[in-house]
């Protein structure tokens, strides 16, 4: 017998939130690790707000609503909102009612320099690294570097000449024509993004107005343990990298492996200075490696070199399925949150789909 097709909807539901979510579903893994982190993070999120007057929006729950973001591709705050209304998946997530009002997109703009402030995003990176390493799925002697470009909120219009005043009609698009025109950083900035750099990655490709992100990541399965964005410039990989590497807490000898960008003098002593072995690749054409030949001909160094790669991983997840490929986030202190968020995302899909059972 055919059904009819009722268009009276029910007002009331019998069925929790918590029941619709199949029991297998990948989110229930992570929201898991996600709670688990915020919990440890709990005194830092307490510090954040005054003792006294109205209740805000739990930073908690700002957190997973972010979380979300990262994981569904979801383009704006706006849009993550809009889908938070309807979607009960994401109101379970983030641990909302059904009845419960969805917040104003500017919620995060107005809550998003407070957690910066705290470097929180830092902080639930390395909260999940602490639940893998509980879990004797983290090395602590074996890593790995690298680093990508993380294209910037700006357009190539946006880039003239520091000293000149802004163009005039047009609008808010003017006419710009720099074609023939010598454009380099020291001369010229982004209006809109000064803090952008114009950088190419190699010869033969093209200039872009951008960042730098930077990781540091465990070679047994493939953890990032740190993380850290800057400005785009010929010696930032180098510099982050020493600078995370040196942060590796204890005093035991570790490896450190890279690609042939990595083999420079200034790099290697560096590593030697900080008691890590340099697992770099050797760049021999026209040149002499920084890398002694003793170092490039031990088995530790061909593993090394094998498991490096796997940090193309979380670059390619954050830049595919997270929002590294163009951040919609303007100035330094906002793409390097933007990073370690992504960064913390990547660790928590990680470490669900390795315990997962």
């Amino acid at each position: 017998m055919r059904g009819t097709d009722k268009q009276q909807l029910g007002v009331f539901s019998y069925i929790s939130v918590e029941d619709r979510v199949p029991r297998n579903h990948p989110l229930r893994g992570i929201r898991s690790i996600v709670d688990a982190a915020l919990q440890d993070l709990d005194r830092v999120l307490g510090a954040m707000y005054a003792k006294t007057g109205r209740n805000s929006i739990a930073p908690e729950k700002l957190i997973r609503a972010l979380l979300l973001q990262v994981f569904y591709s979801i383009r704006s705050e706006r849009q993550l909102m809009e889908q938070l209304d309807y979607n009960l998946l994401f109101r379970w997530f983030v641990g909302m009612n059904l009845d419960d009002p969805v917040w104003d997109h500017s919620t995060f703009s107005k809550n998003r320099d407070r957690l910066i402030e705290v470097d929180i995003a830092r902080r639930l990176m390395l909260a999940v690294v602490e639940q893998a390493r509980g879990k004797n799925l983290v090395s602590e002697e074996h890593f790995s570097v690298d680093g990508t470009l993380i294209e910037a909120w700006a357009s190539h219009k946006s880039f003239r000449p520091k000293n000149e005043e802004p163009p005039t009609g047009g609008g808010r698009n003017p006419e710009v024509d720099f074609h023939g025109e010598r454009r380099i950083n020291d001369t010229h900035a982004s209006r809109t993004d000064p803090e952008s750099r114009l950088y190419r990655k190699s010869k033969g490709k093209e200039a872009k107005l951008c960042y730098a992100g930077h990781a540091l990541m465990e070679n047994r399965n493939g953890f990032v343990v740190d993380g850290r964005a800057s400005q785009a410039t010929g010696t930032a990989e180098t510099d982050a990298a020493l600078a995370m590497v040196n942060a590796v807490p204890g005093e035991h000898a570790i490896t450190v492996g890279g690609d042939k960008g990595f083999d420079t003098a200034d790099f290697v002593s560096g590593l030697t200075a900080a008691k890590a072995t340099p697992h770099i690749a050797r760049n021999t054409r026209n040149r002499e490696s920084a890398v002694p030949e003793a170092i490039a001909a031990t088995e530790g160094y061909a593993v090394s070199q094998r498991f490096r790669k796997r940090i193309e991983e979380a670059f390619g997840w954050g830049k595919f399925i997270g929002p590294l490929g163009k951040a919609m986030v303007r100035g330094l202190k906002k793409v390097d949150w933007l990073f370690k968020m992504t960064m913390a995302a990547y660790n928590m899909v990680r470490l669900r789909n390795l315990t997962a059972i």
